[in-house]
């Protein structure tokens, strides 16, 4: 069942790219529809998946002399992050309702990409994985550099060169553990095994952890490794935007964790020596970046007057959250870590939404310092509201999914070392001071435009709010608020696979 989530995807980009053009109107409905049925599917397999461990879709060889099989699996932590893919499809769709140009090719690389994560999320081979990882890039480059603005062709090879690079160094690793093992199979499963059975000699796992680690955390936008996703963020078409927070940037963190964490587990042993009289293995480095990256996102933040790359440099704070999870190594840091993969790639995607396509559409602008003039609470309260519930989850407000996820993490922090639940609530306070900023400035604020200041042409000519947009707002809002209420619909899931996944690998 959830191995049709990638087939229909393609099969939909397949279509759109043979639709004749012209036909824009049928081009979107199409790719709702294929969206809807993915989201279908998804919520299928994770509903029958419920109390289930990992499952084996389909299990065919693919390059039989190598041992790479095509093989499809899923677990808690797949059937969560699949369930978020089709969620944000299908919102993506929602909020690109208004596009005109070349239609056609753009869901046809909306759905490739889709598609693409899709497949990333269900291979348990890892070259399999690999692949999907690949195809997932090609068209977000596209996306953004046909459809985008702000400096779109830089934003979309900046991208690109990280993303490549990034994959250059998971690839060096994925060789080297492949021809280490001996073992003439790729499946993560029969690795995996290998590795914690003590199969993978400990002195290659310390050298080889880092390199896939990194690789993987530079899409997941890692601090000092970050920089392409505030550029791309801003760069991007809006349903761009919230396919890279929503669930590109998940791709990243899931590589870390299922193949970093899960193959390499003696990669974040001692070293035994330390430096700075604080750091003595590669899981302390690794939470120090993530940690600065919390912080640092959330003081540039701060001090943006992009409406935009206030919520792209949010979102390179909050997958700091995701990363720090991971590096507790205990089974509730873990697991806040997946729970808070789902609920940024939910509100990032309406943060986005919000202020791409319902108030810049509008207004033609993204700098706070002209929205402060324009007193949009009054000329798109919609908007205003939703942003303030927005926001709410985005700080992690009891009643959204975001609080069980950052609560999860810092709890995991302390059990795992104390300083970094203290460093990283250092974070949590700014982000309040930064959502609350671009609030009051780009909604209620009261002052008037000076002399000088000439607002943009047409912005007092505001659209009435779309049915596209009233339907995406409600849907991410919805989830959140959902699973924010009621978070061990995704816990129960999520809990068993991260307990698998820590011991070794069982079902």
């Amino acid at each position: 069942m959830l191995a049709w989530t990638i087939y229909l995807s393609f099969a939909g980009a397949l279509l759109q790219a043979l639709l004749p053009k012209g036909r824009n109107d049928l081009a979107r409905w199409l790719a709702l529809a294929f969206a809807v049925a993915g989201l279908a599917l998804a919520v299928a397999g994770f509903v029958a998946g419920m109390g289930q461990g990992r499952v084996i879709i389909i299990d065919a060889p693919w390059v039989p002399t190598m041992g790479i099989h095509y093989l499809l699996a899923a677990d808690g932590i797949s059937r969560v992050l699949v369930l978020l893919t089709g969620l944000a499809a299908v919102a993506g769709v929602l909020f690109s309702w208004n596009i005109e140009l070349r239609t056609n090719e753009f869901f046809a690389f909306f759905l490739a990409l889709i598609g693409g994560v899709y497949g990333v999320f269900l291979s348990f081979d890892l070259f399999l994985l690999f692949v999907f990882y690949e195809i997932a890039i090609v068209p977000k480059y596209f996306l953004i550099a046909i459809w985008g603005s702000t400096r779109r062709e830089y934003a979309a090879m900046k991208l690109a060169l990280y993303s490549f690079a990034g994959s250059a160094m998971v690839l060096i690793g994925l060789l080297a553990a492949y021809a280490t093992s001996g073992s003439h199979s790729t499946s993560l499963i029969d690795l995996a095994a290998y590795a914690h059975s003590g199969g993978l000699p400990v002195s290659f796992q310390m050298w080889c952890f880092p390199l896939v680690f990194t690789g993987f955390a530079i899409l997941a936008g890692m601090w000092p490794f970050h920089t392409w996703a505030p550029t791309g963020h801003v760069a991007a078409p809006t349903a761009a935007s919230m396919l890279l927070a929503g669930v590109v940037m998940k791709l990243g963190a899931y590589g870390c964790l299922r193949v970093g964490i899960w193959l390499f587990p003696h990669g974040l042993d001692s070293w035994g020596f330390t430096l700075l009289g604080f750091i003595g293995s590669w899981r302390d480095v690794f939470a120090l970046l993530a940690v600065i990256g919390i912080v640092y996102g959330a003081l540039v933040a701060l001090a943006q007057t992009d409406f935009k790359f206030v919520i792209g440099y949010s979102s390179v704070s909050h997958m700091g959250f995701v990363l720090l999870g991971l590096m507790t190594l205990n089974q509730i840091g873990v697991t806040g870590a997946v729970m808070q993969m789902f609920s940024h790639g939910i509100i990032a995607g309406l943060l986005f939404a919000i202020v791409g396509r319902i108030v810049y559409e509008r207004t033609h602008t993204r700098q706070l310092d002209e929205l402060e003039t324009m007193h949009l609470a009054k000329r798109l309260p919609f908007a205003a509201w939703a942003f303030v519930v927005a926001g709410m989850a985005s700080m992690g407000l009891p009643g959204f999914s975001g609080f069980v996820a950052e609560l999860q993490v810092l709890v995991g922090a302390w059990t795992a070392k104390p300083w970094w639940t203290f460093a990283a609530g250092v974070g949590i306070v700014v982000g309040v001071a930064y959502t609350w900023r671009a609030l009051q400035k780009a909604f209620f604020s009261d002052r008037l435009p000076t002399a000088d200041e000439h607002p943009k042409t047409g912005w007092h000519n505001l659209g009435a709010i779309t049915w596209p947009e009233y339907a995406g707002v409600a849907l991410l809002t919805g989830v959140s608020l959902f699973v924010g209420l009621y978070p061990r619909i995704l816990l129960d899931t999520i809990e068993p696979a991260v307990k698998a996944l820590l011991a070794g690998g069982g079902q």
